[in-house]
């Protein structure tokens, strides 16, 4: 991460934030980024070649800011959800085997669930990325659909949130904001809502098991919703979409009072026009609007269509931004620390 020096901009910010086409920023998108002032941006595997080129972009971002303290975000969970991969990269454990550590050693799957972070955040600060859109907090179940089953942490609230707590933790200590998602729960889902708008029929006290992680972590500094529609909260609106569900789960229930994000508004589960589910998730409650695909008459159309960031919401994201320092500790060291006790399962 660099060092702290340009931060505290004042001007006007969009609530979004925007993806990028390339591993360079364009002409096009440099003179829109700087009209538009979002407030962060996300890299996919298209932004990511090497070190010196992906050090080099998140710099480019930095430098149009004209600060430091840039939410740049990044998907890199470990497993199928990495953005930055071998061999330019280490591959990272995805959840599950953490989950099978734990069975067997619970206070193993947690060290190695920390160590994992830790080094997580070193490789990510190391190139200049901010944020990590990790640790995943659905509980799992027999129907979980796959696109979330083979990254949960397990099937038991207390070992999801152990370890999720413990990879919080680790990101932090290499310098990296962590995001908790995706509330208030995607383990009921059977379909998966990149394709499909899942619909939860639990019951509000079954739903209590869902929520318990999101609970134990509520002092998170980030979180993302869930593309879902919970019949026992809002039969009408996914969470993403819900001020019910955002007003009185995440916020009240679940008692979260981060910056709020939305999973990416791309996905299949929500209908309507890009601008159209930017201004309705403002609407609805949350912080930011996160639109992934660099598509640049969207990015136009929700820029346009929403008004400057909320206070209360800028002063979550400062306070976000803030959480952690500096990174501190050595990546090989905590890889080897990782692997060692892995190698107990």
């Amino acid at each position: 991460m660099p060092a702290a020096g340009r931060t505290g901009y004042t001007g006007a910010m969009k609530p979004v934030i925007f993806g990028l086409s390339g591993p360079v920023l364009t002409p096009e998108e440099r003179a829109f980024f700087a009209r538009a002032q979002p407030a962060g941006y996300i890299l996919f595997g298209r932004n990511v070649v090497d070190r010196a080129q992906l050090r080099a972009l998140t710099d480019s971002l930095r430098d149009l800011e004209g600060r430091d303290d840039v939410a740049i975000l990044i998907d890199q969970e470990g497993g199928r959800v990495s953005r930055m991969k071998p061999p330019e990269w280490p591959a990272f454990p995805a959840g599950p085997d953490f989950d099978h550590l734990y069975e067997i050693a619970p206070m193993s799957g947690i060290e190695a669930a920390r160590a994992n972070g830790h080094a997580l955040g070193l490789m990510l600060a190391e190139a200049g990325i901010t944020v990590d859109c990790a640790p995943i907090l659905d509980v799992a179940r027999d129907g979980t659909t796959e696109a979330i089953a083979c990254r949960a942490y397990g099937h038991e609230p207390m070992r999801v949130s152990a370890m999720g707590r413990a990879t919080l933790e680790g990101l932090a200590a290499g310098g990296v904001v962590g995001v908790v998602k995706h509330m208030p729960g995607h383990g009921r889902a059977i379909v998966d809502s990149h394709h499909l708008l899942p619909t939860v029929t639990a019951s509000a006290a079954e739903l209590e098991e869902d929520l318990e992680p999101f609970r134990r972590l509520a002092h998170a500094a980030m979180g993302m919703t869930s593309h879902i529609v919970f019949e026992a909260w809002d039969p009408d609106r996914p969470a993403t979409l819900s001020p019910i569900v955002i007003a009185e789960v995440i916020r009240g229930l679940i008692g979260f009072d981060g910056l709020l994000m939305t999973d990416d508004i791309d996905m299949k589960a929500l209908s309507g026009t890009a601008a159209d589910k930017a201004a309705g998730a403002i609407a609805a409650g949350c912080d930011l609007v996160l639109d992934c695909w660099a598509r640049m008459d969207e990015m136009v159309a929700i820029a346009d269509r929403l008004g400057e960031i909320a206070p209360r919401a800028r002063e979550r994201l400062d306070v976000a931004m803030a959480s952690v320092g500096a990174p501190t500790g050595d990546m090989a060291a905590l890889t080897a620390k990782r692997d060692a006790l892995l190698a107990l399962a």
